[in-house]
């Protein structure tokens, strides 16, 4: 699809960061610390430790958005295999997670442990995944991406063979945590790797496109998973993933150059990392971003925790049925995530389309708590499905575009950001997953406060922190 000009987003300049000169190539456009557009800001004397100037080195001169970036373009010419990589990379930890699942009762059956246990593995995995990008993301930006990125999918595939072999349940909680940790690197230099090589429009389409591959992983990994169980237990599925693992990381040994030069690493160790992340923080705009981003997960992650129980032992629905449902959400926001990288991007405002998605999400949540709560009376399960299908839909307007608005913002420190965007999102995804069930199996009240909630907050430090319409009306009114 040709551009039709480059990166229409507008926020507010970052604190303590010299507002860009308006340009005709990008009017209203906010600049962000280490805008595509924004000449290199001189150093303020004296920045203050909370500062953003002070954590994130000063950015270098860069091309406009969409344009490529200097050094990049023997990288950006293998795009597919780019996008094939970093998809799978993407994917690896869903397929880590969900694979597993129809293999639980088996494990408890197996290592004669109660089946709150052996929960205890998924947990882990997650913890570990949250945990993991906040060290590996700064580790990327000190010593570039290819090594630890290598380094931990080396030890993905060592935790994850460990995994098949383990005697007890304590065991394999333990190596579930590491397989996590190590897993990480995978989401957390994925998305840095993408802001390597891509600015603006580009950035949004290739996220958009990456959610095509990763997207598909929830869907078939447990149908993997329960066709591995039908030719050998539990410990063949983590020896699937100890060979998916062990691919993905030859690909990345022989196709994946190192997308960040020596000149734009950081320097610095535990004290400068954490000072960089600070920094991050310190930005009202990108914080707005992470917490929007990581808001619209936690009711994503709602829907996955809550749907079985909602659509099988509410409304009684088979496990077909809800196979098929959770399919059908799922394409559909594989779909809308497409529309959103290959019509609207470019053509419309990044932040007109974030809006726009969030603004469906709050609608379909509130829909659904209404008819869960009774409001309009007795409904049955096609109303309450569609309302499942439309929220879901939303994330692929909400999701690719808060990941490349707030990585607009932070072409030094990319590593970083994308550990802070992960983090943000495991954990509060992971915090209110339990809260769907406080009310037991017999109601999905709970489970539509949850997103409604999450929607709200999502809506609130978009519209708050980001402020959108600031920088647009200061170009009209110029």
């Amino acid at each position: 699809m040709p551009e039709t000009g480059p990166a229409t987003a507008a926020h507010e300049p970052s604190p303590k960061t010299p507002p860009a000169e308006p340009t005709a190539s990008a009017p209203g456009a906010d600049p962000g610390p280490g805008s595509a557009s924004a000449p290199a800001p001189a150093p303020a004397p004296g920045p203050g430790p909370g500062s953003v100037s002070a954590a994130v080195p000063a950015p270098r001169a860069e091309s406009a958005p969409g344009a490529p970036r200097a050094g990049t373009a023997a990288a950006r010419r293998t795009g597919l295999l780019v996008m094939v990589v970093l998809g799978g990379l993407s994917a690896l930890p869903p397929l880590s997670m969900d694979m597993y699942l129809p293999a639980l009762p088996e494990v408890a059956s197996a290592l004669a442990s109660p089946a709150a246990t052996i929960q205890l593995t998924l947990t882990a995995c997650l913890a570990g995944m949250a945990l993991g990008q906040l060290v590996i993301g700064p580790m990327s930006d000190k010593w570039g991406r290819r090594r630890p990125l290598l380094a931990g999918m080396a030890l993905y595939v060592l935790a994850t063979a460990v995994c098949a072999l383990a005697p007890t349940a304590e065991l394999l909680i333990g190596f579930r945590l590491l397989q996590g940790l190590a897993g990480a690197a995978g989401i957390v230099i994925a998305r840095a790797v993408v802001r390597d090589l891509y600015e603006g429009v580009e950035m949004a389409k290739f996220f958009s496109s990456l959610m095509l591959i990763s997207g598909v992983a929830p869907i078939v990994a447990p149908l993997i998973g329960a066709q591995v169980l039908r030719f050998a237990d539990w410990r063949g599925v983590f020896v699937v993933l100890a060979a998916v693992g062990l691919a993905l990381t030859l690909l990345v040994w022989r196709r994946l150059d190192e997308t960040l030069p020596p000149e734009r690493r950081h320097t610095g160790g535990v004290g400068a990392a954490l000072r960089t992340m600070r920094g991050l923080l310190a930005d009202r705009v990108f914080a707005g971003y992470v917490l929007a981003g990581g808001f619209s997960f936690a009711a994503l992650f709602a829907y996955i925790a809550a749907s079985p129980f909602v659509v099988q032992e509410i409304y009684g629905a088979s496990a077909q049925t809800f196979s098929l449902l959770f399919g059908l959400n799922s394409v559909g926001l594989i779909v809308i995530g497409q529309v959103n990288g290959k019509l609207l991007v470019g053509r419309v405002s990044l932040d007109k389309v974030l809006a726009c998605g969030i603004a469906v999400a709050v609608a379909a949540s509130a829909a659904l708590l209404l008819m869960s709560a009774g409001v309009f009376g007795p409904v049955g399960l096609a109303p309450v499905a569609a309302a499942l299908f439309v929220l879901m839909s939303a994330m692929g307007l909400v999701l690719p575009n808060t990941n490349a608005l707030a990585l607009m913002r932070t072409p030094q420190a990319a590593g970083s950001a994308s550990a802070l965007l992960g983090t943000s999102s495991f954990l509060v995804g992971a915090a209110a997953s339990p809260l769907v069930g406080i009310a037991g199996e017999g109601t999905a009240v709970p489970m539509a406060v949850v997103q409604v909630c999450c929607s709200l907050l999502a809506a609130s430090c978009f519209l708050g922190l980001c402020r959108p319409w600031r920088s647009r009306g200061a170009a009209a009114a110029a």
